[in-house]
C-alpha cells in the first residue's frame, strides 16, 4: 500500500511523536491533524513562517529517521495488508 506524503507523516506522528521536541508535536499537530497553513500556525506560535517551515521540515525529517531505524509503520502497515488479505479484501 502506497501512502501519500500527508498520510505517511500523520501515521509517522502517531508512532513516533513523543520523540519530537515540544515545539516539533505542536507544529506537526497543527499541520497534518488540523490542516492550518504555515502562515497560521506561525500567527498561533508567534514565529515568522520561514520557522514554521524550519521545525515542519526538522520533525519530517526526524520522523522519517525514526521510522528507519525502528519500523515500527512498516510493520504497521504489513499487519493491515496480511489481514486485509485474510477478509478477502
Amino acid at each position: 500500500m502506497k501512502l501519500h506524503k500527508f498520510e505517511r507523516m500523520a501515521l509517522l506522528s502517531d508512532f513516533y511523536s513523543e520523540l519530537l521536541t515540544d515545539r516539533q508535536q505542536e507544529v506537526i499537530k497543527y499541520y497534518y491533524e488540523q490542516d492550518l497553513s504555515l502562515g497560521e500556525i506561525a500567527e498561533n506560535l508567534q514565529i515568522t513562517r520561514q520557522g514554521v517551515h524550519d521545525i515542519l521540515k526538522r520533525a519530517e525529517k526526524a520522523l522519517e529517521n525514526y521510522e528507519v531505524k525502528l519500523g515500527l509503520l512498516a510493520g504497521y502497515l504489513k499487519e493491515e495488508k496480511s489481514l486485509d488479505s485474510q477478509e478477502g479484501r
